[in-house]
C-alpha cells in the first residue's frame, strides 16, 4: 500500500517534538519528520502511530526488501504478502486510488472537496489496519478509525439525499463520467468493507473501520446520483426488459 502507515520513537529532537515514521509496502523504513524535529529516526518502529500531524519526508521508493513475498505492518511485523490484513488495507488503497479518479472528474465545489476529505479519511483506515491491535492498547497510542469520522459521512449523506427524489427502481452504474467512477468506487469500497470483515474474523480489528467503510459506500451512491443531475440523469433497471425477443434487423435495401 503506498501510502505512510507510521509508528514513533523518540530521536534527536526539540522539546515536546516526535519523529513519526513507518514501513513502505516492501518493508523499508520511511521517515516522517514532526515538526521541530532535528534528525530522522534510523531504526524501525517499536510503537504505532502518535497523533501529530506528521511532515512526509520519503527519501527512498525502492527497498529490496520485499522480494521474497513479504512486507512489514505497521508495528514491525514480517507478513507474507497476501496476509488477510495485507490484502484488507491494499483494497482501501485501491479504493482511494478510484476516488482520485472520481475527483479528477468532478467540478470544482463542495463535492470535489469531500471526496478529497474522505481520501484522506481512508489513509486513516489504511494506518489502523496497518497496525494491529494491541493488548491494553493506550487511547492514542495508535491512529484509529473513530465514530465521529462515520458520523460526518452520515451527515454528508442526508445533506446531499435531500436534493434527490425518492428512487422508483434500481439505479444502473452509469450516466455522467463521475456517476460512472463513484458507482466503480462504490463496489471498490464494498470489496474492501468485506475483506476487513473476513479479517475481524481471525484477528481484532478496530470496529469503526468497518463502520467506516459500511457508510462510505453509502454515501458514494448517492454522490453518484448527484453527479447525474441529481438523479435525472439516472439510468435504470427495467427488471426484465430484455427477456423479449428482439425484432429482426431490416433486409439490406429496403
Amino acid at each position: 500500500m503506498a501510502d505512510i502507515l507510521t509508528g514513533s520513537r523518540g530521536g534527536t529532537a526539540a522539546p515536546g517534538a516526535r519523529e513519526n515514521w513507518g514501513l513502505d509496502p516492501d518493508g523499508g523504513v520511511i521517515t516522517v519528520i514532526i515538526p521541530g524535529v532535528r534528525s530522522p529516526p534510523t531504526r524501525p518502529p517499536l510503537h504505532p502511530f502518535v497523533s501529530e500531524a506528521p511532515v512526509v519526508y520519503l527519501s527512498r521508493i525502492y527497498t529490496r526488501s520485499g522480494d521474497a513475498g513479504e512486507t512489514g505492518l505497521g508495528d514491525g511485523t514480517r507478513v507474507s504478502k497476501d496476509h488477510p490484513r495485507v490484502d484488507a488495507y491494499g483494497q482501501v488503497d485501491e479504493l482511494n486510488a478510484v476516488l482520485g479518479l472520481a475527483a479528477a472528474h468532478a467540478p470544482p465545489g463542495p463535492d470535489a472537496d469531500l471526496l478529497r476529505s474522505v481520501q484522506n479519511d481512508l489513509f486513516d483506515v489504511g494506518a489502523d489496519l496497518c497496525v494491529p491491535l494491541a493488548e491494553g492498547e493506550a487511547p492514542g497510542q495508535a491512529l484509529r478509525v473513530t465514530a465521529a469520522q462515520a458520523t460526518r459521512l452520515e451527515g454528508a449523506i442526508d445533506q446531499l439525499n435531500d436534493r434527490l427524489s425518492p428512487l422508483r427502481s434500481f439505479v444502473l452504474p452509469g450516466g455522467s463520467p463521475a456517476a460512472a467512477w463513484l458507482h466503480l468506487a462504490r463496489t471498490v469500497c464494498r470489496r474492501a468493507e468485506r475483506a476487513v470483515v473476513s479479517l475481524a474474523r481471525s484477528e481484532p480489528v478496530n470496529p469503526q473501520a468497518v463502520v467506516y467503510l459500511n457508510r462510505l459506500s453509502d454515501l458514494l451512491f448517492v454522490m453518484a446520483r448527484v453527479a447525474n443531475a441529481d438523479g435525472a440523469a439516472d439510468v435504470l433497471w427495467v427488471p426484465g426488459g430484455n427477456r423479449e425477443a428482439a425484432p429482426p434487423p431490416p433486409a439490406a435495401g429496403s
